[in-house]
């Protein structure tokens, strides 16, 4: 072998007893971080990782580009299908968002959008409300029937958690659940504005629909329900544990959507 590499017997040895490098140290235990991060969240590519380990070393976004390919792939997103039926003949809302995502106080931007999940005892409807500034769920309701009674409850819940100020612009797709007269009412009565998607255009509600293809898979497409109690519950923790407290969001600078609301009130306190 020495002859073969043209090196000492000795220098070989050397080599091969030499201590680890501080370099080849911080390395591993940077490795050890990131497979643990990939263990708890599958999807999440380098940039997450990357945010995630820098709270406990600091590193170079090369260093866990490079570290993460020791076989440790991230899970590629499922595409996501429409439910909510727009075939109706009830009044639809203008489109007062026009796409722009971009919003910088809490609470006064929230869309919402409707999905199913299949489980043994039949099919489970979530609708879901979610700050377009924060990226937070702020309300959200479960049940076997796709009705305005569903997305009421989830406007409810957001509305009984934020107290929002009056001039709000709620923004869904054409779904006649949205265009039910009960649901119109509540907005009205909480003076919130009510905003639609343009007819055929999946990409006006496109924030609401990322969150559910975020749900399936990262929580729900792995899993066989037997009942829809089990699917609640898994839906539950994915939102209120992992979603609004833990996930790492881009638009947020890499920070989950807790840590962002916190920097934003603390700023408007100051």
């Amino acid at each position: 072998m020495c002859k073969l590499l043209e090196v000492s017997r000795s220098g070989f040895y050397d080599w091969v007893d030499r201590p680890p490098s501080k370099r080849e140290k911080k390395h591993k235990k940077i490795l050890k971080i990131i497979k643990k991060i990939h263990k708890k969240h599958p999807v999440w590519g380098v940039d997450p990782t990357w945010a995630e380990v820098k709270e406990t070393i600091p590193c170079s976004r090369g260093t866990v580009y490079k570290l993460k390919k020791n076989g440790i792939s991230s899970k590629r997103k499922a595409k996501w299908k429409a439910t909510t039926n727009s075939k109706h003949n009830l009044p639809i809302a203008p489109n007062l968002l026009e796409q722009n995502f971009n919003v910088e106080i809490p609470d006064t931007v929230w869309v919402g959008d409707i999905t199913y999940n299949w489980t043994a005892e039949g099919w489970l409807y979530t609708a879901i409300v979610k700050d377009l500034c924060t990226k937070d769920v702020v309300g959200y309701a479960m049940g076997d029937r796709i009705n305005k009674e569903l997305v009421i409850k989830a406007m409810k819940m957001a509305i009984r958690k934020e107290r929002p100020k009056p001039g709000l612009i709620f923004h869904s797709d054409r779904g006649s659940q949205y265009c039910s007269n009960d649901f119109k009412d509540l907005l009205i009565n909480n003076h919130i504005r009510q905003s639609m998607s343009r007819k055929g255009n999946p990409y006006d509600n496109a924030c609401a629909e990322n969150f559910f293809s975020c749900l399936k898979c990262e929580c729900t497409n792995f899993y066989y329900f037997k009942n829809r109690d089990e699917a609640k519950l898994a839906i539950f923790e994915y939102i209120e544990i992992y979603y609004n407290r833990q996930r790492r969001h881009a638009a947020l600078g890499w920070m989950t959507p807790a840590q962002y609301k916190k920097l934003l009130f603390s700023d408007l306190a100051a």
